[in-house]
């Protein structure tokens, strides 16, 4: 079965029973080498996914703003090592032990600050919500009267640190997060319809949820059980709320074209320069466990370091995914970016349609 034969065999499968709509976007070396819109955007009225569909990008965002960091530290803007209160003075969290320990930039940007996405209080909006209306620098004070998890650089654990780093970078910027990215990201690399504000209601695909026979559409507001008894609240309508905080780690919506453009600037070319490039693109957690227990961190998303024990097809493999039900791979080693985008949580960020994308991709 030739390569395009076997993702069209994992999409067909899916779509209807496990994904309501995708956009699947394929490049080797830059080269598109596989292009597949299909199901629909709004199931209910039967509209049918778009060449230029917006999408909900949940932690998709996030290598979006840590570019936007990493070309701050090309420019002279920032360091790796400069601490968090350089930029926010108030963002001082206490450790465990009740120490307030120096929190870096490098820390925000591999997921070792010590915040948790299981350690967030109940006032403080997580990006996709719907908690309070209220400017991005009042939700991290927030968030920073909260204890961290552990000492910086002591662990890995997933959870709001680029929503500190949004908030650095848009310090810098003397601006909203909003227009740091645009500056550094967005308008450089021509990622026109990639915002934290969704305009045109029209173009975004309705959200749904995992379900049988079929997958629910989503509710305002809608609870989704993340583990038995485990229960998480979404706000379908955040995406249109300017009010809301910027959310350096959920809050942005865009197109699958649009993120591709991202991965392949990360991927080569003079986006970053050779240095940052090799940092971005490395393990940056050393021998501490990162996710799943068997995979590293860089400064962009997860690092494959041992195939075998992970699961993934080869070292120097980096990928992400998004709660709406989002995901990415890029291999520098073979030049290969996977951008799949769906409107269906968690099928499409981190359930079986992930593997299956990625062993026809690879196989």
């Amino acid at each position: 079965m030739s390569f395009t034969s076997r993702v069209d065999a994992v999409i067909d499968a899916a779509i209807g029973p496990r994904i309501v709509g995708c956009a699947v976007l394929i490049q080797r070396k830059g080269q598109p080498v596989y292009r597949r819109i299909a199901g629909f955007a709004d199931r209910e009225a039967e509209r049918k996914v778009s060449d230029n569909e917006i999408f909900r990008l949940a932690s998709c965002t996030k290598p979006i703003v840590a570019a936007t960091a990493l070309r701050m530290l090309d420019a002279g803007l920032l360091s790796l090592d400069d601490p968090v209160t350089k930029y926010l003075p108030f963002f001082t969290p206490k450790a465990p032990d009740g120490t307030t320990p120096e929190i870096l930039i490098r820390h925000l940007l591999s997921h070792t600050s010590g915040l948790t996405y299981d350690n967030v209080p109940e006032n403080v909006s997580r990006g996709a919500d719907p908690r309070d209306l209220m400017p991005l620098t009042e939700n991290l004070r927030r968030l920073a009267r909260n204890p961290l998890s552990f000492a910086p650089g002591t662990a890995w654990g997933y959870g709001m640190s680029i929503d500190v780093l949004g908030g650095v970078v848009a310090t810098i910027n003397r601006s909203e997060l909003e227009d740091a990215v645009a500056a550094h990201v967005t308008g450089p690399l021509g990622m026109a319809d990639t915002h934290f504000f969704v305009a045109d209601k029209e173009r975004l695909a309705v959200p749904y949820g995992d379900g049988k026979p079929r997958p629910y559409r989503f509710s305002e507001p809608q609870q989704v059980e993340n583990a038995p008894g485990v229960f998480e609240t979404f706000s379908p309508k955040r995406i249109f709320q300017s009010r809301a905080p910027q959310s350096g780690g959920s809050g942005m919506a865009g197109t699958a074209a649009d993120f591709m453009k991202l991965l392949e600037a990360l991927r080569a070319g003079p986006f970053l320069t050779a240095a940052t490039r090799e940092a971005a693109l490395a393990n940056q957690i050393g021998d501490l466990v990162g996710p799943d227990g068997c995979q590293k961190f860089s400064l962009l998303g997860a690092y494959i370091d041992d195939p075998a024990a992970s699961g993934w097809p080869a070292a120097g493999l980096l990928h992400w995914g998004g709660i709406w039900g989002n995901n990415w791979i890029l291999d520098p080693a073979s030049g290969t970016a996977v951008v799949v985008m769906t409107n269906t949580m968690r099928e499409g960020c981190n359930g079986p349609f992930r593997e299956e994308i990625r062993d026809a991709v690879f196989g």
